[in-house]
C-alpha cells in the first residue's frame, strides 16, 4: 500500500498556466530536471541521483524505472515504489505500469502492483499497448494479449494513457510506422525508434531521416538543428520536448523552430508532467 498521496486528481492539468514547465530528463548520473518557459530554456540540475531506464510523464506526476526499483515524482518528491529493478515505466488510465527484465509486467494502485502477464524483451510501455521484441501487446481486463507487428521499439496510446482521452494508438517497429485502425496500417516505412502523441492530435517521431511531425493526416520532416540522434519525445500542452543522446534538450512551440540546450550528461529519454 502506498505511504503517499495519490488521490491527485485536482492536480491533473496539462501545463502550469504562467506557461513554466519542469522538464525531466533521464540521463546517465540520474533524473536532470530542466526549466522551460514556454520555448525558453533555462536552468537545469540533477534533481535525483540513480541509475535510470526510463521515464515517462502524466498530468501531475512522472515515473523512473531505475536499475533498484520504479520511483514516483509528485510534488517534486521522489517516492519509492517496491517494484524492484525496472526496465522501462509509463502509465495506464492514470496508473503507473512498469517492466522489469523478466519481463513482469504489473501496474501501480492504492493497492500496490498488481501483476499483468510476462513478454520478453520489453521495450516501451504506453497506455494500453506494450512494445516488446515480437511485436505489440494490450493490456486488458484479463491481461496482456499480442495484438500484431513485430519488432516493436516504441508505442504511444494518449487514451489509454490519461484514460477517457482521445486519441489514436501509434508504433514505431523496424520497419516503419503503424497507425491502428481497422488493424495496423503503415503510415511511415524505415525504421523508427521512438512515437509519442496527444489527445489533440499532435505527433512527433524518429524515423529513418530523423525527426518527423504529424501535420495535416502527413509526417513531415521536423529536424532538430543538430546532428544528434532523438531518443527521447514528450509533449505538453503547449509544447513538444526532444533529447538526445548526447544530452541536448530540445523544446518546440506550435509552429516554432526548436530551441536548445546542452546538458552534458548521456540521455536516454524525457517526459513532462
Amino acid at each position: 500500500m502506498a505511504d503517499f498521496d495519490l488521490s491527485i486528481d485536482e492536480k491533473r492539468v496539462y501545463a502550469d498556466k504562467s506557461g513554466k514547465q519542469t522538464v525531466y530528463v533521464a540521463a546517465e548520473m540520474g533524473v536532470v530536471s530542466v526549466d522551460v518557459s514556454d520555448d525558453l530554456v533555462g536552468g537545469f540540475r540533477i534533481d535525483h541521483r540513480c541509475e535510470p531506464r526510463d521515464v515517462a510523464g502524466s498530468p501531475g506526476e512522472v515515473a523512473v524505472a531505475t536499475a533498484d526499483d520504479v520511483l514516483l515524482v509528485q510534488d517534486d518528491e521522489y517516492h519509492e515504489l517496491d517494484f524492484g529493478p525496472a526496465t522501462t515505466v509509463g502509465f495506464h488510465q492514470n496508473r503507473v505500469v512498469a517492466a522489469a527484465e523478466s519481463g513482469r509486467v504489473a501496474y501501480f494502485d492504492e493497492d500496490g502492483w498488481t501483476d499483468l502477464g510476462t513478454v520478453d524483451d520489453v521495450r516501451a510501455l504506453d497506455g494500453s499497448l506494450v512494445a516488446a521484441a515480437d511485436g505489440v501487446y494490450r493490456i486488458g481486463d484479463d491481461g496482456l494479449t499480442h495484438v500484431g507487428l513485430d519488432d516493436a521499439h516504441d508505442v504511444s496510446d494518449p487514451a489509454g494513457r490519461l484514460g477517457g482521452a482521445e486519441g489514436t494508438p501509434l508504433a514505431a517497429t523496424e520497419s516503419g510506422l503503424y497507425t491502428l485502425g481497422n488493424g495496423w496500417m503503415d503510415t511511415l516505412e524505415g525504421k523508427t525508434t521512438v512515437v509519442a502523441s496527444m489527445p489533440d492530435g499532435r505527433a512527433h517521431a524518429v524515423g529513418p531521416d530523423g525527426v518527423v511531425s504529424l501535420e495535416d493526416g502527413e509526417w513531415v520532416a521536423d529536424p532538430i538543428p543538430m546532428d544528434e540522434t532523438v531518443v527521447g519525445l514528450a509533449h505538453d500542452a503547449r509544447a513538444t520536448y526532444a533529447v538526445t543522446d548526447a544530452g541536448t534538450l530540445c523544446v518546440q512551440m506550435t509552429g516554432s523552430d526548436w530551441r536548445t540546450q546542452v546538458l552534458g550528461l548521456d540521455a536516454l529519454g524525457v517526459a513532462v508532467r
